[in-house]
């Protein structure tokens, strides 16, 4: 019994072994492609590495080289969606760099590894078939890092090659690429070093027939011309990278996998469902009297009796052919409201706004705040000021990977469950929120000051949302800046755009009829195809970011979508500006306070203190924050003018026991031992100054050990001669020695009276906190 289990065993491993030898002998054919963006070659690899994974690509740009892998289960998952994972890491070692962590190794997900897997992750999501709820996971692993070129476009492409090579059922490939500008000049996949003084950063990945799949962009007030002008530029070079990756896919002859099952709802449920609701949801959708949580709630008493009707007549129906059948009347009849009657389900025209109130100043004691409500959407965000130090210090590892500095404005995005009526736990940090936090944060950031005083940090904390919250927390994140008194070069605003199209019945992947609609609801966005966020100032665009359902946006859509937003954000802005038109003159009296302290190189060490004891103890009891600027200048930062109050204060207590008299170079003073140490012995030349070290070098021309030697004691007055501060370390040089030579000298004495207090003369402010 025991010979048959284990042959059973093997047998099993066999099989197993051979699926593999199968997927492994298929991708072991070595292919490159290269691809000529300007005057620099993209290469696109496959057949060396990760074979037994269903898919498997390096592009290599320069010197940075990326792979990533595609697996996709044979068997369905559970799940009634497509359970896509991406995951994109880091790796210090494609940097040359070993982790500075306890362990050195890798651990948990930064914030740009996360964005960066969302960015790969809306590029290739919108091309997998309707239905296909396989678990899929595509990993991206940076092999090499050159620190010239980025490697989050690489990954895109990369990911793309790796699933356009696999048997995995995908309508790709795409190609994407970044587009900076620079001198007015356009730039594709431009260096670091470019990018440094680019006022573009546009990431666009494109399909074929020049159609978009996903655009990512941050940009200094660009113009609208200069934008589509960036984003037809983009389109053109994704072309030639998915037609290499198309030439690499005919060669090795690729044959996409059947799946055992695709979901999809039987038509007759369908056709039944319409019979039996279709009525009743078209009333639903056009009773403008609702509001989100009514019309859901509407909509739900319809489901719950059609679905129960349709297990009757439908006994053996899967529960998800069961919730599917509805959904689809529902987004039928929704979409053709759009399409045919011009209709949406709030009764707005297709480009009208939801009506918009601002409010600022509401709470006294914040730095600056503001309430932006827009419809049913409400964003409360505040404004905190502090010290540069505060600023977000990004790892080496990080900063060598990615590029990314230290920053002292940000804007974090908090959205709370109840914000939709619903329950949740509360704490951490998901992909949404820092998403939707990122895209907020790179539409303000072009109109904070660079040289700002402080770290600024906007929080925006969605109270209701019914669609659009994150371009809600641009323009609550703009009026609270204002309101605090940020000197920004110019308001910013934001709205999201969303679209229902038709597709061509002969060609899917053709839009045949579409209508584009303004600050899209919830509902909208759930339902449509599209949501395109665009923020920008009077001038320009600051930010853009376009998710798309469909397999690709033609052009003239994207262009239209664009102009339709510009439109919008202008008469958002009409809005804000009766508000509040431009920042405070002044920030608020409870603000912090910055000054810079200047501290003679004789008087550092008292200021500092004995291994920076004076500093610790000025901040711990006074609440502030210093910082060195250069050899003889600190920066004081204090939360509160009280504080800086306190401070001072403090700074003049420690500085009051040094300060120094017009001593005379080459005078010879009185001075008093106060204390003998094996090196020398220590002296005052006034009562209230700090004690000095007199060496035993500098105290007779005989060589002595121990002060004792010459009958030196404690109290005992000796003469000294004066011979200035040490320009190294502004120690007062002194010595006994000189005053045994045949010279004379009158002696002169110092007393309390003649010590001076401390003043002007000694610690100089200069207030800095505009």
């Amino acid at each position: 019994m025991r010979h048959f289990l284990g042959l059973g065993r093997s047998f099993g491993r066999f099989q197993v072994r051979s699926c593999h030898q199968s997927i492994y002998s298929r991708n072991s054919n070595p292919r490159r492609v290269g691809v000529d963006l300007g005057d620099k070659k993209l290469e696109i690899s496959s057949g060396t590495l990760a074979r037994f994974a269903d898919g498997s690509a390096v592009v290599q740009l320069g010197d940075t080289s990326v792979m990533v892998t595609a697996v996709s289960k044979t068997k369905p998952s559970a799940s009634q969606f497509m359970p896509l994972v991406v995951d994109y890491r880091q790796k210090a070692a494609a940097a040359g760099r070993i982790p500075t962590n306890y362990l050195r190794r890798e651990l948990g997900t930064t914030d740009n590894e996360i964005l960066t897997s969302r960015l790969i992750d809306r590029s290739i999501r919108p091309l997998f078939p309707p239905g296909y709820f396989y678990d899929t996971q595509v990993l991206c692993n940076l092999l090499a890092v050159d620190g010239v070129n980025d490697p989050d476009v690489l990954a895109i492409n990369a990911a793309s090659a790796a699933l356009a090579l696999s048997d995995i059922p995908w309508h790709g490939p795409i190609g994407a690429v970044r587009v900076g500008l620079v001198n007015g000049e356009l730039l594709v996949n431009p260096t670091r070093a470019e990018m440094a003084s680019s006022s573009l950063n546009l990431i666009v990945a494109g399909a074929p027939s020049s159609q978009v799949v996903m655009m990512e962009a941050s940009a200094e007030n660009v113009l609208q011309q200069d934008f589509c002008h960036a984003v037809k530029v983009g389109v053109k070079h994704t072309q030639q990278i998915l037609q290499a990756i198309q030439q690499l896919a005919r060669e090795q002859k690729i044959t996409k996998r059947t799946p055992t099952k695709m979901f999809s709802v039987p038509t007759e449920m369908v056709d039944h469902v319409r019979r039996l609701s279709s009525e009743r949801i078209y009333a639903v959708f056009t009773d403008y009297t609702h509001d989100k949580i009514s019309r859901d709630d509407a909509i739900n008493k319809v489901r719950l009796e059609t679905e129960e009707e349709l297990k009757e007549k439908f006994p053996q129906a899967e529960p998800f052919e069961v919730i599917e059948a509805f959904n689809a009347v529902s987004k039928e009849i929704f979409r053709s409201l759009v399409l045919n009657e011009y209709r949406r389900c709030d009764g707005r025209e297709l480009t009208a706004l939801r009506k918009i109130s601002c409010d600022i100043d509401l709470f006294k004691p914040l730095h600056g705040s503001a309430l932006f409500q827009r419809g049913q959407t409400q964003v409360l965000c505040g404004v905190t000021f502090d010290s540069l130090e505060s600023s977000i210090k990004t790892d080496i590892i990080t900063t060598a990977l990615s590029g990314i500095k230290d920053k002292n404005f940000m804007l974090h995005y908090e959205f709370p469950p109840y914000a939709t009526n619903e329950t949740g736990k509360m704490g951490g940090l998901n992909r949404r929120e820092l998403g939707h936090g990122a895209l907020a944060e790179k539409a303000l950031r072009p109109v904070v000051p660079k040289d700002f005083p402080f770290t600024i940090r906007v929080t925006a904390e969605v109270l209701e949302s019914n669609g659009s919250s994150s371009m809600a927390s641009a323009c609550g994140g703009s009026l609270a800046l204002m309101d605090a008194g940020v000197p920004i070069s110019s308001a910013v605003a934001g709205v999201a755009i969303g679209l229902v199209s038709t597709a061509n019945p002969e060609k899917p992947a053709e839009i045949e009829d579409y209508r584009l609609l303004t600050d899209i609801l919830g509902i909208e966005d759930y339902l449509g195809d599209m949501d395109f966020k665009l923020a920008g100032t009077n001038k320009g665009i600051t930010a853009l970011q376009a998710d798309v359902k469909i397999p690709g946006l033609p052009l003239k859509v994207v262009m239209e979508a664009i102009q339709q937003a510009t439109v919008a954000k202008r008469e958002i802005l009409g809005i804000m500006n009766k508000c509040i038109a431009k920042p405070r003159q002044s920030r608020k009296e409870n603000g912090p306070v910055v000054e810079n302290v200047r501290v003679p190189v004789s008087r550092r060490a008292r200021f500092v203190g004995p291994g920076g004891y004076n500093l610790r103890r000025l901040q711990a009891q006074t609440g502030v924050t210093i910082s060195q600027v250069d050899e003889e200048t600190f920066s004081v930062f204090a939360p509160t003018p009280g504080a800086m109050n306190e401070a001072q204060e403090f700074i003049r207590e420690i500085c009051k026991d040094d300060q120094e008299q017009q001593l005379e170079f080459g005078a010879i003073y009185t001075a008093t031992i106060t204390e003998i140490r094996d090196i020398g012995v220590m002296v005052k030349l006034y009562p209230n100054m700090s004690p000095v070290l007199l060496h035993n070098s500098q105290l007779d021309h005989k060589r002595i050990k121990h002060p004792s030697a010459l009958g030196l004691e404690v109290g005992q007055e000796i003469q000294v001669k004066y011979f200035g501060r040490d320009p190294t370390d502004g120690r007062m040089r002194l010595s006994r020695k000189v005053l045994h030579s045949p010279a004379a000298t009158v002696v002169k004495t110092l007393s309390e009276k003649q010590s001076i207090s401390m003043g002007s003369d000694s610690i100089h402010r200069d207030a800095s906190d505009s």
